[in-house]
C-alpha cells in the first residue's frame, strides 16, 4: 500500500551498517497518506505521498 499514486515512490530497501560493520536488512517506507483527491471534476479517494501534496500535483477534495 505505501505507493503513491501520482509519482509512484515506493519503499526503498538497504542495509543498516552497525559500529562493527555487520549488515542487516532495512526498509524505509514513503510517507504515504490516503487522501480525497478532486479527479476529472470528481473526488476521489487516493494514495498520495507528502511531497506530491506539499508541491501541489493533486487537488485536494
Amino acid at each position: 500500500m505505501a505507493k503513491c499514486d501520482v509519482c509512484g515512490k515506493g519503499v526503498h530497501f538497504g542495509n543498516n551498517v552497525s559500529h562493527s560493520h555487520r549488515r542487516s536488512n532495512a526498509i524505509w517506507k514513503s510517507n504515504v497518506k490516503s487522501v480525497k483527491c478532486n479527479v476529472n471534476g470528481q473526488a476521489k479517494k487516493m494514495h498520495v505521498c507528502t511531497s506530491c501534496l506539499k508541491s501541489g500535483k493533486v487537488e485536494r477534495a
